[in-house]
């Protein structure tokens, strides 16, 4: 289990690698989707496999959380971890920290109707922290983590998005 002496050591460990040698904290990293069953896509990342889908009343399969349920979840996964990082750092005592992201969406914008863009039209969390710290030290922890969080900040600027197309013909069966 992670601990606030582990997470310090890690982060001192690593901060120092990145900043003797930058170029270790540069790189390229994937994850694959494979579509089965109409909806349901099996993600793969390293030794990592999970499932994602839609629900039935969409024609989906309901075989996992979909698409925005986990692009909530890794937000607030982000965050969390982060905050959690950033305070063993900080050496700032903290006994539990949730992360609730909400989204307003109009599901209009997903089917192209009434010229209404897809994606949320808006997106919020709420961080709730215990800790016996002073709310000064827990605030510049949270702060501090949030200007830091790769996730966050993909959510507040657009970054380079790139497509690439590749058909394939089906081979022909045997004869």
């Amino acid at each position: 289990m992670a601990d606030d002496k582990s997470l310090k050591e890690s982060f001192e460990r690593v901060k120092k690698i990145l900043t003797l040698k930058p170029s270790t904290g540069q790189y390229t990293t994937s994850t694959r989707v494979r579509l089965r069953d109409g909806t349901t896509c099996e993600v793969e990342h390293k030794e990592w496999k999970f499932v994602c889908d839609i629900g039935t009343e969409e024609g989906g399969n309901n075989a996992g959380p979909g698409p925005s349920i986990y692009q909530r979840g890794a937000l607030g996964s982000c965050l969390a971890i982060g905050y959690s990082k950033w305070a063993a750092w900080m050496e700032v005592p903290i006994d539990h920290i949730e992360v609730e992201v909400e989204a307003d969406v109009d599901a209009r914008g997903a089917y192209g109707i009434d010229e209404v863009a897809p994606g949320y039209k808006g997106l919020r969390y709420n961080v709730i922290i215990e800790s016996s710290a002073p709310e000064e030290d827990i605030r510049d922890v949270v702060e501090t983590a949030d200007r830091h969080s790769p996730l966050l900040v993909d959510f507040q600027k657009p970054v380079d998005l790139q497509r690439k197309i590749q058909i394939v013909k089906p081979h022909p069966g045997p004869e």
